[in-house]
């Protein structure tokens, strides 16, 4: 299953393995969302908590790279949250609806959908972010 949102201009969803219509829209701040391996698991909804590890990135949307790594959860305690109740960025709460346990997702943030104008530690204001997420339970 792949349900990308790509930037710029195009959007490409694909819902239970079935190809959707692409649709022509500005997405120059749109979330970006890929899957690298399709879980076979439960499926993660909003309400429910998930178990993740992940890694995230400074991303540079003009290059198209992956910068400086900020942060990783690997090689210590999975993060657990409640999805879709505001306790992580935005991008992860839209992001990582209808993945699947043993999945490994790919989310490229805008500013917008992660810390904002603020940034917030070692994350500076209006900063896209990169992240690969590892699905390992849904509860």
């Amino acid at each position: 299953m792949l349900r990308q949102l790509v930037a710029p201009f195009v959007v490409l969803a694909a819902l239970s393995g079935t190809p959707a219509i692409a649709q022509t829209v500005d997405t120059t701040q749109a979330l970006r969302v890929e899957d690298l391996e399709a879980g076979a698991g439960t499926e993660a909804q909003t309400g429910r908590t998930l178990v993740v590890h992940y890694t995230g990135w400074f991303y540079d949307p003009g290059q198209d790279e992956r910068g400086r790594k900020f942060d990783s959860s690997h090689g210590g305690t999975p993060l657990s949250f409640r999805l879709g109740a505001g306790l992580v960025i935005k991008g992860w709460d839209d992001g990582l609806i209808g993945m699947r346990v043993g999945g490994v997702r790919t989310l490229i943030v805008p500013p917008d959908q992660a810390y904002g104008r603020k940034g917030k530690g070692p994350v500076p204001p209006d900063s896209w972010l990169m992240f690969e997420i590892e699905l390992l339970d849904v509860k």
